[in-house]
């Protein structure tokens, strides 16, 4: 036995990790407009209000599931937390200081959640149902008995979210 230090001229073979994400260049060059603070690594996809990034898993801990491949799952979910950004005080201006479980941060997800449809289908990025929707929908049904026009509330501030992140990418005169 020794160690690979002692071992004049041999390094360890580097094992390949394969992501099943395809590239998407247009999809690639939509976020690269945006010019938003995307930092790849860790386990869980955030918008962090106060360093205003947004931490991204790598490609390659997006897999395929039954209703969507990893492709679709990474372009949604960076999508979704681009939402999330847009609405930086400096920006648009929502409430993100809400907490997890509480309305504000339900009727924030659900703004998230559509803007990230919205602009899937504008970038032609299939966007299922994933497991993780399931920990938001109690809370989004609770806002949504108690406000009718919640829906359309969300609805509209995620227009007006993937309108602001598509105007980064339209060609200037």
């Amino acid at each position: 036995m020794f160690n690979a230090d002692q071992v004049d001229g041999w390094t360890a073979p580097t094992p390949q990790t394969r992501s099943e994400v395809e590239t998407r260049e247009h999809v690639e060059a939509f976020i690269a407009s945006t010019r938003a603070d995307i930092r790849h690594g860790g386990d869980i996809a955030c918008y962090d209000p106060v360093g205003d990034y947004i931490a991204v898993p790598l490609s390659e801990q997006f897999v395929a599931t039954e209703t969507s491949s990893a492709t679709e799952g990474y372009y949604s979910v960076i999508l979704h937390e681009l939402t999330h950004w847009t609405g930086a005080a400096s920006r648009l201006a929502r409430t993100l200081k809400a907490r997890f479980g509480d309305e504000a941060y339900a009727m924030e997800e659900l703004v998230a959640e559509f803007g990230a449809a919205f602009l899937c289908a504008d970038l032609g990025i299939a966007n299922e149902p994933r497991l993780d929707h399931a920990a938001y929908v109690s809370s989004w049904l609770k806002v949504l008995s108690k406000d009718r026009t919640a829906l359309f509330t969300a609805a509209n501030k995620a227009s007006v979210a993937a309108t602001y992140l598509s105007d980064f990418a339209a060609p200037r005169a």
